[in-house]
């Protein structure tokens, strides 16, 4: 079967968008004072898919598919550097809910506002999927 070349245009063009996305959030990170997988690990806090704004390892290894071993140490790391804490889940003191500082809210403001027109063009290169 022969890949129609209309679709694998938009296609290309969605991933070209993609790799853009990337690189400008990788910029911008680092000119916040992040570096990108630490901005990662921030949205990934700040944005917990329930909406609380805080989140546990396991949900985050999950989320960003890496080992959670990677991610403790992430977190650690984030945590010394003041843009995280830990908080014991009153339910199980086994688990630990992360969320951002004063200062991790500061800085992800920074790198995520300063995405706000890539994005638009994210999603404007998303939409020509279907086009």
């Amino acid at each position: 079967m022969t890949a129609d070349a209309s679709e694998a245009i938009h296609v290309a063009n969605f991933r070209a968008a993609l790799r853009d996305f990337q690189h400008e959030t990788e910029r911008v990170a680092r000119k916040s004072g992040l570096t990108p997988q630490r901005y990662l690990l921030l949205l990934m806090v700040k944005g917990a898919a329930d909406g609380s704004g805080q989140t546990t390892v396991t949900e985050l290894a999950e989320r960003m598919k890496l080992a959670q071993s990677t991610v403790t140490e992430l977190v650690k790391r984030a945590e010394t550097a003041g843009l995280v804490e830990r908080e014991q889940s009153e339910a199980d003191a086994r688990v630990a809910h992360i969320r951002l500082t004063a200062e991790g809210e500061r800085r992800f403001a920074l790198v995520f506002n300063g995405l706000e027109s890539e994005r638009a063009m994210l999603r404007d290169a998303f939409a020509e999927l279907d086009a």
